[in-house]
């Protein structure tokens, strides 16, 4: 119905994050161009790698209005937190809330599971907040990692129409946004998809995949389920990973890695036809091929860290 499946597969599954490389790549991340500018040129992620890599729908409605002012958007102007104890039936105590946002834990564990014999409207209150968490926290986190944005009642509301948005594109928007942040401001803490950001580094450069995971299967993330890159002192880590982007070459960088007999044999018969569309540039032009642009010379990069 919310055309989540994909994502909700991902979601229970174990994922860790490779900080010190991530952070890394994130320094080369350029605000104005939306591109990482990397030594045999520039390169991005597109609507493409996110299709691929969390299995999320590009056609339907823009999500809009959802980042500053969703409260706007909310049926009958009504307050944001009457709302939600309509929608989803009950209220959070005062200490598990901060501002708009609502404790992972108190989400958790008040809809952990859907009692057995439920009538119809309680489903859809725990489908409500599942949806809600699930968007929370593997599309838009914010930095805390331990918190979910009510932001989503308004397009929870009417279950019947989560279908029919585009979380493709709002959730590339939202990565390119949360990267930008970094760049621009006094921000050293990244939110957003970093799943997509970490999976998009190891399919496009081999150099940095963990060794052990060759088997995948649909959505293509979802490869790299149970890596933990391990605990040892981010500070040097990341020196590595700097001194390992400065030597990247344009053959260290996979330009097509959807294209390959064994990514066809797991793609998803949906995401086959896009593919057939995409070839043909019917849908989303040329982002088939990430752009190499002019060699960049500048060496000054930012140095942002992530938790």
């Amino acid at each position: 119905m919310a055309r989540l499946y994909h994502l909700a597969r991902l979601n229970n599954r174990c994922f860790r994050l490779d900080e010190p490389l991530v952070s890394a790549f994130v320094e080369r991340w350029r605000p104005e161009t939306h591109t990482f500018h990397m030594p045999f040129g520039e390169c991005t992620i597109t609507l493409q790698d996110v299709a691929y890599q969390l299995g999320l729908p590009v056609d339907g409605h823009y999500v809009s209005g959802c980042l500053t002012d969703f409260h706007v958007y909310i049926e009958g102007g009504r307050p944001a937190w009457q709302r939600f104890q309509e929608l989803l039936g009950v209220l959070p105590p005062a200490d598990q809330i901060q501002k708009f946002a609502v404790n992972c834990t108190w989400f958790q564990e008040t809809f952990g599971e859907c009692p057995d014999g439920a009538d119809e409207e309680t489903v859809r209150r725990f489908a409500r907040a599942y949806i809600i968490m699930l968007l929370g926290t593997q599309l838009f986190a914010d930095k805390s990692s331990n918190r979910i944005h009510i932001r989503w009642l308004p397009f929870v509301a009417r279950l019947e129409e989560m279908g029919g948005y585009s979380w493709r594109s709002v959730a590339l928007a939202w990565l390119y946004r949360c990267m930008c942040q970094v760049a621009n401001r006094h921000v050293v803490k990244l939110a957003g998809p970093l799943q997509l950001l970490q999976s998009w580094i190891f399919w496009r450069f081999p150099g940095f995949r963990p060794v052990g995971y060759d088997a995948f299967s649909w959505p293509l993330a979802s490869r790299w389920s149970g890596y933990n890159p391990g605990v040892s002192e981010k500070g040097p880590r990341v020196q590595m990973a700097r001194l390992r982007i400065d030597m990247l070459q344009a053959r260290d960088f996979i330009w097509m890695p959807y294209s390959t007999p064994d990514v066809l044999q797991v793609v998803h018969p949906v995401w086959e036809i896009h593919r057939a569309m995409l070839t043909m540039g019917l849908e989303w032009g040329r982002s088939e091929i990430t752009s190499l642009a002019c060699p960049v010379t500048t060496r000054h990069f930012r140095r942002v860290r992530i938790g």
